[in-house]
C-alpha cells in the first residue's frame, strides 16, 4: 500500500472549474436522513481554522447503511438513461489488512456504496457524512444522475495532485474511499507512523495559500483541531473573501480562487448540519507548565471530563512517544471553579526522556463518554544535554597494580554512565555509581552516585592511564583526564602495609610578596605521589608532591624521583609559623615533616594584620538521605588568603578551607580575589539536624558564628519487601489479526522486582503469559524494579466483537488487579 506524504501529492482538485458544475448540481437544502437539524450554509460563519472539529469528523455514529442508502435514494431518484449513479452503484471488494491508520476490510461480492462508505467509516473511525461529502465536493458523485467513467475511477481524488496526473493504481471507487479516508486519518500522526506532518500543527499559526498560483498569496491560519488541519492537507488551499462571497458558484476571482474546503463547509452544512459539536461533552483543561530538567520533562496542569466527576487520563507526547498519566491530584482551585467535577483532577508528571536537547511536547486530555479527545496544545522546551564532565583523582600505584578513582555525569540523563579505562592499550569498562560527597554543587541535580572506584592490575614499570566518560544521548564521549605513572617492581616491597610517610619540608623562605616552601614526601606504600598539606599559621592549604626531585635519598630510587612539593603562599607581615604534614594515601596515618617559623617583611602597601573578625555568609543548606550539603563564603579583612571554616552538625564538627571560587564575592571585596567560597557535603542521621558555620580567623581578634540553621535529613528507601501490594500496570494495545488478537502491555508486583504473570481473556476465555518482556520506558519510570515486566501475546479469538480484559497476578500476599479492559473489533 503507497503512503503518499508529499504534499503535492496530499490531494487534489482545487475546484476552480468543478465548482460551477457542482453549483448546478447541488440541491441546496435537501436532507433525506441528517443527525442533527440541517440549515443553509452561512459562508459568514466560515472559520479557517475551524471548518470542521475532531469530535463530529470522527463520529461514526451517525448514520447506519441503511440511512446512507436512503440519504443516496433521496439526492437522485431516476438516473439517467444507460448510466448508473451513486444510489444504485456496487462493486465486489477485497480484504485490507489492519494497519494504524484503520482497522481493516472485509470484502465481499457485489457490495453498494453505501456498504462500502458505511464500512469504510467504521474501520478508519471516520463519520460516514464525511465521505458523503468528499465524493460530492471531488466529483459531484452524490447528486450527479449521471456520473462520467472518471467520477468512478478518480471519486475521491485520491492521488490526482494539481501538479500531475492521477496514480491509476488507486483508480476505481472503493480503491478510492478506503485510501482517501486512510489518508485523511495519516495526516493526524496517529501512535505507530512517523510525526511527518507538521506543516500544517495544530495550535500555531501556519501560512495556508487561497490558490494553486502562487502570486494570489496567503495568510496565517491556527488549526484548531486535526481534522481541519487534514482537510488541508488533503485540499491545501484557503477560499478568498471573493470565493466566500459566491456561495456554490465561481467567483469573480477565478485566478485566485479556491474551493474545495468552501464546499465542504457548504455541503456538510446545507445537508447534515453544524460542523462543531453541538455541545461541551469533550474534555477540557490547562497546561500550566511544561519545563525541561535533568533526564526528565516535567508537565503539570488539570484536566476535567464535562460528562464525569471522575478523574480521566491525561496523554502526554514528547517528540511523539507517548505516555498515560491520570489527572487525579487534588486541586482546591480547580474544584471552587468547577464545583460539579469536585477537585481531584490535577496532574504533576515527569516524563523520561532518553537525551537532552530541544523537545516538542503535546498533551492531550482523554475523553470519557460522549465526545472526543481533547489536545490542550503543544509546546517547545530544552532539556539539559551535552558531552559527560567529570574528574579523575591523582592515580596511585604499588607493586599490585594501579589504583584509581573519580566521577563522571552525562548531563542529558541523572542516572550513572558507562566509564572506559584504558592502560596503554588494554580497556576495562566501569560504572559511575559510586558515592561521592565532592561532585560540585551546580550538579546537585544529578544525585551523588556517580563516583568510580577501582584496583587494576598492571605490570611492572611506567603506565599512561586515561579514563573516558561514555556518551548517553547528545553529544560525544569525552576525556576524563590521562595520567603518566609508574607501577613499582614487586620485588620493590612497594605494597599496602599501613606504614606511615616519610620527607622533608627542606626551605622555608619569606619576602614582601609571601613565603616560599618546598620539600618532598614519599608513602613507602605507593610509588605514586602523596598529598602534602602546608599550614601558614592556621590557614592550611592541600598540594600534591610530584615535582621532580633529583636529589631524593638513595633508598628510595625504586620510587621514582616525582615526589618533590612546593608552594608560594601569601602571608602577612610579621613572624609566621610554617609546618607541612604527608599525607598517608591509605592505612597508617599522617606525618608532620617539620615546622619553620620566618619572618614576612612589610610591603609598601596592601593587606596587614588589624585584629579585624571574620566576614561572610552561609548561604545554602540541602538534605538527602544521610547527607547534608552547605555552601557560603568567608573573609579575613586582615589578609587576602583563604580562611578555614568549621562547620557542626549537632556537635560534630569538619574544619575546610573556604578556599573554591567565587568571582561574585570577589566584585563586592576584589582586594581579597575569589578563593573564599566553601562547599562541603557531611554525613547526617535522619532527623532533625542542627548545622552552624564558623569563619576561623587567621590571626588575633576571634572566630565569628556565621549562622545556625535546622535541616531535616530523610531516611533512606525502604528495600522491596512483600507488603500484601495489589501489582499495576497498563493494557495498552489490543490489534486485531488474522487469527485473534495481538495483546500488549506492562505489569508490576510493587512487593517485588521479579516478573510476574497476566492472565489476558478473550470473553470468558482466559491465556496466562508472563510479563517478562524488556520495557526500558518502564524502567525509567520504576528504576527500583528493572525492565523486565513488559508482556505481548497472540491470542486466538472469533471474528466480532470481543472484550479483552487483562489481569496483573499476585506473585505473594494480596489481591490481583485489573489492569484495564479494550472492547475490539475483528
Amino acid at each position: 500500500m503507497r503512503e503518499f506524504t508529499d504534499v503535492s501529492w496530499c490531494r487534489k482538485t482545487t475546484g476552480v472549474v468543478a465548482a460551477v458544475l457542482f453549483a448546478l448540481l447541488a440541491t441546496i437544502g435537501a436532507v433525506v436522513v441528517p443527525t442533527t437539524a440541517a440549515s443553509a450554509a452561512d459562508l459568514s460563519q466560515f472559520k479557517p481554522g475551524n471548518i470542521i472539529s475532531d469530535a463530529v469528523f470522527h463520529d461514526t455514529s451517525t448514520m447506519s447503511q441503511a440511512q446512507i442508502q436512503s440519504f443516496l435514494n433521496g439526492k437522485v431518484s431516476t438516473c439517467a438513461a444507460g448510466k448508473t449513479c451513486l444510489k444504485d452503484f456496487s462493486q465486489s471488494t477485497y480484504d485490507r489488512a489492519a494497519d494504524a491508520m484503520c482497522d481493516g476490510y472485509r470484502g465481499a461480492a457485489n457490495e453498494s456504496a453505501a456498504s462500502i462508505i458505511f464500512k469504510v467509516a467504521q474501520s478508519c473511525g471516520v463519520n460516514p457524512q464525511v465521505i458523503l461529502v468528499m465524493l460530492q465536493k471531488e466529483q459531484g458523485l452524490v447528486q450527479s444522475s449521471a456520473p462520467s467513467a472518471w467520477a468512478w475511477q478518480a471519486s475521491m481524488g485520491y492521488a490526482c495532485p494539481d501538479t500531475a496526473a492521477c496514480d491509476t493504481k488507486y483508480f476505481g471507487f472503493y480503491n478510492q474511499v478506503y485510501m482517501g479516508i486512510w489518508q485523511l486519518k495519516r495526516y493526524g500522526n496517529p501512535p505507530g507512523t512517523s510525526n511527518y506532518f507538521t506543516w500544517f500543527p495544530v495550535g500555531k499559526p501556519a501560512q495556508v495559500r487561497y490558490s494553486p498560483n502562487a502570486s494570489c498569496g496567503s495568510s496565517a491560519v491556527t488549526m484548531e483541531n486535526k481534522a481541519t488541519a487534514a482537510l488541508y492537507y488533503y485540499t491545501p488551499y484557503q477560499p478568498n473573501d471573493a470565493a466566500l462571497a459566491a456561495g456554490y458558484g465561481a467567483s469573480n476571482d477565478p485566478t485566485c480562487s479556491a474551493y474545495g474546503n468552501r464546499n465542504f463547509y457548504n455541503y456538510f452544512t446545507d445537508w447534515f448540519g453544524s460542523t462543531k459539536a453541538p455541545a461541551p461533552t469533550d474534555p477540557f483543561g490547562n497546561v500550566e507548565v511544561v519545563q525541561g530538567g535533568v533526564g526528565a520533562i516535567r508537565v503539570a496542569g488539570w484536566a476535567i471530563d464535562p460528562n464525569v466527576s471522575s478523574p480521566i487520563d491525561v496523554h502526554v507526547y514528547v517528540d511523539g512517544v507517548g505516555k498515560a498519566y491520570t489527572a487525579s491530584a487534588p486541586r482546591a482551585d480547580v474544584g471552587g471553579a468547577h464545583p460539579a467535577s469536585g477537585p481531584n483532577h490535577g496532574f504533576d508528571v515527569q516524563f523520561p526522556i532518553p537525551a537532552g536537547g530541544s523537545h516538542s511536547v503535546c498533551v492531550y486530555g482523554i475523553n470519557s463518554g460522549p465526545g472526543a479527545n481533547t489536545l490542550f496544545g503543544c509546546w517547545d522546551t530544552t532539556t539539559p544535554g551535552g558531552d559527560p564532565l567529570g574528574h579523575l583523582d591523582p592515580i596511585q600505584t604499588d607493586a599490585t597494580g594501579i589504583r584509581l578513582s573519580g566521577w563522571a555525569i552525562d548531563p542529558d540523563i541523572a542516572g550513572p554512565i558507562s566509564v572506559h579505562v584504558y592502560v596503554g592499550a588494554a580497556g576495562k569498562a566501569l560504572t559511575a555509581n559510586k558515592t561521592r560527597g565532592d561532585i560540585p554543587a551546580k550538579y546537585a541535580a544529578y544525585g551523588t552516585n556517580h563516583g568510580i572506584s577501582e584496583t587494576i592490575p598492571a605490570a611492572a614499570g611506567p603506565h599512561t592511564v586515561c579514563a573516558y566518560g561514555i556518551n548517553v544521548g547528545t553529544g560525544a564521549n569525552s576525556v576524563l583526564g590521562c595520567q603518566t605513572v609508574t607501577v613499582p617492581n614487586a620485588s620493590s616491597g612497594i605494597v599496602e602495609k599501613g606504614r606511615a610517610p616519610v620527607g622533608a619540608l627542606s626551605s622555608v623562605t619569606a619576602d614582601a610578596s609571601g613565603i616560599s616552601v618546598s620539600g618532598w614526601a614519599i608513602d613507602p606504600d605507593t610509588a605514586s605521589a602523596i598529598p602534602v598539606h602546608v599550614y601558614v599559621d592556621s590557614v592550611g592549604k592541600a598540594i600534591m608532591a610530584d615535582g621532580n626531585r633529583s636529589d631524593l635519598p638513595a633508598e628510595y630510587a625504586a620510587y621514582g624521583p616525582n615526589h618533590g612539593y612546593s608552594l608560594k603562599a601569601q602571608a602577612d607581615p610579621g613572624s609566621r609559623t610554617v609546618c607541612a604534614y604527608a599525607i598517608n594515601n591509605g592505612a597508617g596515618g599522617n606525618v608532620a615533616l617539620g615546622c619553620k617559623t620566618v619572618v614576612v617583611p612589610t610591603a609598601s602597601s596592601g593587606l596587614s594584620e588589624q585584629g579585624r573578625v571574620p566576614i561572610g555568609n552561609f548561604e545554602t543548606i540541602s538534605a538527602v538521605a544521610g547527607k547534608i550539603t552547605v555552601s557560603g563564603w568567608a573573609i579575613d579583612p586582615d589578609t587576602a588568603d583563604s580562611i578555614p571554616v568549621h562547620v557542626y552538625v549537632g556537635s560534630t564538627g569538619v574544619a575546610m578551607l573556604a578556599d573554591k571560587s567565587r568571582p561574585d564575592v570577589a566584585l563586592h571585596y576584589p582586594a581579597y580575589g575569589d578563593k573564599h567560597g566553601y562547599s562541603a557535603t557531611l554525613s547526617a542521621a535522619p532527623g532533625v539536624r542542627t548545622v552552624c558555620v564558623y569563619s576561623i580567623n587567621s590571626g588575633p581578634g576571634g572566630n565569628v558564628l556565621q549562622r545556625c540553621e535546622n535541616v531535616t535529613v530523610p531516611a533512606p528507601p525502604s528495600t522491596i519487601s512483600d507488603q500484601g501490594r495489589a501489582p499495576f500496570g497498563n493494557l495498552e494495545a489490543v490489534v486485531p489479526t488474522a487469527t485473534g488478537f495481538q495483546i500488549s502491555g506492562w505489569a508490576i508486583d510493587p512487593d517485588t522486582t521479579a516478573p510476574i504473570a497476566v492472565h489476558l481473556y478473550v470473553g470468558s476465555i482466559g491465556t496466562a503469559v508472563a510479563a517478562e518482556g524488556s520495557r526500558e520506558d518502564v524502567a525509567a519510570s520504576y528504576p527500583t524494579y528493572g525492565p523486565h515486566h513488559g508482556f505481548s501475546a497472540s491470542v486466538a479469538a472469533p471474528s466480532g466483537t470481543s472484550t479483552v480484559c487483562a489481569y496483573g497476578i499476585n506473585n505473594g500476599a494480596g489481591g490481583h488487579t485489573l489492569i484495564g479492559c479494550q472492547t475490539v473489533t475483528r
